[in-house]
Order: C-alpha cells, then structure tokens, then sequence
C-alpha cells in the first residue's frame, strides 16, 4: 500500500536564534549567561526551511558548521542570505561538504551588496584561478522588488530597514522570516498578511538603534495578525527564555536553538 500524505507541511528549523556575540557572552557571568537551560545556550541567527522536497538554508553565521552537525541534513539545495554582516556570511566557506556531495556549486541568493561582500570576504571562491578545494558557488542575484523561485518554490523578499542597513526578509508560501530589522514599511507590511507564522527579530526589552526590541516586536506581531509568531536574534540582555515566555500573549513565543515548526503547505 502507497501512503499519500494528504495534509503536506513545510518545516522551520531554527538552527540559531542568538545575536552577534551569541548565548553565553564571552567573560559574562550574567543569569542568562550562567543558566543552565539548554533555551539560554543561543547560536548566530540562521534557520533551516525544508520545503517542496527541498532544503534552504537562511543565513551562514560564524556557527554554521555546529549547526549543520546538529541538525543533520541530508543535503542543502540552497543558501539565501539577508544582509552582509558578518554574523550572517561568516560560515559560507563551510558549505564545502554539500558541494563534495552532490559534486556541483551550491546555489547563493543574495542582493548586490551583499555578492560584493561575500567577493571581498571569500576573495579565493571567486578568484579565476582557484585553489583546489575551494567553495564552489553559483551566485544569483535577488532585490527587495522583486520575487524569484528556488527549485520551483516561490520566495517573496521582504525590504526591512537595520537602522540605516537595507537586509532583506523573506516570505515562503505562509511563512515570513525577518531578522536583523526595527523599520518595515507599510509597503512591505502588506507581503506579510495571513501568515500561519512569523519569525521576528526581537533583541531585548530596552529600545535599541537597530532591532526592535520586545515591546515592538509584539506590537508587530499583533498588528500582522499571524496565526503564530517566533522571536529570534535574542540577546543575553532579553531575560532568560522562561522568564520572558511567561510574558508573551497567547501564539507568540520565544524560538530556541534546534525548535522545529512544523506549517501547513499552502
């Protein structure tokens, strides 16, 4: 007998929800730093979205490689990334053993500035004459204006503002991730509406210059109106997870490293 699945879904997996320094801080002796709840122990942002028989990666953070052993994926079809910085690209040189695997370049999406960031950090990927062993990539380049398709799975970009930075969300089918952001404008706001879940960066309870911090986020979250939402990108300065999950509405929550999410194929 043939088993068809008649009720398809897609799959989020956080494979780190902590900011730049990550959770614990180095030298910090804080409560969150100290706990002991595997929740406070925070990787560089990224995620992992298994989709149409396909798996992109969002983000390769200076953790890719722990993340990658963690999370144990047969393959990865594509990397997409939201902005430059270097809690974000810092892993790209370590998707060497999907290119050994299936012995071609692993497809990148990324915007202009951030292929000429990835160039100048990654200088020997793309030099004419490589050195064996090197990664092996096929740029594509993506805008804020622009949808484009992975494999058949069509992605909408999401223009957000980090501070002055432009980064790039993304929405697949009923599911948006937005990270690294404290501006989004009414424009974009309306790529996000009738979500099944919402991933938001929310970094701490005191306003910061550059994400938006807990009192926004939810606000964000309530205004969108998604069935569920997810913060990310969590500073030590947030609280420790249990303490902050005790204040969130109803359908909002705290991600941590390794949660899967599992979503309606629409």
């Amino acid at each position: 007998m043939i088993l068809i699945n008649l009720y398809p879904t897609m799959k989020l997996t956080f494979l780190g929800t902590g900011t730049s320094q990550g959770i614990p801080v180095i030298g910090c002796k804080c409560s969150v730093c100290i706990s002991r709840d595997i929740h406070d122990n925070r990787l560089r942002t990224s995620a992992m979205i298994d989709v149409d028989q396909k798996t992109f990666v969002i983000d390769t953070g200076p953790d890719f490689r722990q993340q990658m052993l963690r999370a144990k994926p047969d393959m990865v079809d594509a990397v997409i990334f939201t902005h430059e910085h270097k809690d974000h690209i810092a892993g790209m040189d370590d998707i060497r053993p999907f290119n050994y695997q299936s012995g071609k370049p692993l497809n990148v999406y990324a915007s202009d500035q951030v292929q000429e960031a990835l160039k100048r950090e990654y200088h020997y990927v793309f030099n004419h004459l490589k050195y064996p062993g090197v990664p092996e990539v096929n740029l594509h380049k993506i805008s804020g204006n622009k949808n484009f398709e992975i494999e058949g799975t069509k992605i909408i970009p999401i223009e957000v503002l980090h501070y002055k930075l432009p980064v790039l969300g993304f929405r697949i089918k009923d599911m948006a991730y937005i990270t690294d952001a404290n501006f989004i404008s009414e424009k974009e706001k309306e790529k996000l509406q009738n979500l099944d879940v919402l991933v938001l960066n929310a970094l701490r309870k005191q306003k910061h210059i550059s994400h938006f911090n807990l009192e926004e986020a939810i606000a964000l979250s309530q205004e969108l109106k998604a069935k569920r939402t997810y913060f990310t990108h969590i500073s030590h300065l947030m609280g420790t997870h249990a303490e902050v999950s005790k204040e969130l509405p109803p359908n909002v929550f705290i991600a941590y490293d390794g949660l899967e999410v599992e979503i309606p194929d629409a």
